[in-house]
């Protein structure tokens, strides 16, 4: 059985699931969202890339750097992996100067895998009867 919301509704668990463990945000994921949250993005909204794309639109470049510094200085695999898909797990190198080239659709790709990664994830375990 699959617990998707096992954090928030207690069903699985009423049920019999136990929860053993729970892992919070990555703090890289959490650094990056301080940044945004500075610049006036809502952290709840991140997952959709329709308001990312309008919100990085209206951002001046100054602050598009800052977005861009922010993901170089707090990479993460799920990060690397926007830009080196066809690799299991890509090089530092070369995510930086991706970064640096991003336009706005990749920038955008960055901050939905943040706000997925910002969630706190619960796990859970069925022993049966």
């Amino acid at each position: 059985m699959a617990a998707v919301m096992a954090k928030y509704n207690p069903f699985a668990e009423k049920a019999g699931m136990q929860k053993i463990a729970e892992q919070p945000p990555p703090k890289e994921a959490v650094r990056i969202a301080e940044i945004l949250s500075q610049l006036g993005f809502n952290i709840h909204l991140l997952s959709s890339e329709k308001y990312v794309l309008n919100k990085l639109q209206s951002l001046s470049t100054d602050e598009i750097r800052a977005i861009k510094e922010a993901f170089i200085k707090n990479s993460h695999p799920r990060f690397i992996k926007i830009f080196q898909s066809h690799m299991p797990y890509g090089k530092k190198e070369n995510y930086e100067r991706s970064v640096e080239e991003a336009g706005m659709g990749k920038i955008a790709q960055l901050i939905k895998a943040a706000g997925f990664l910002l969630q706190t994830k619960a796990y859970l375990f069925w022993r049966g009867p």
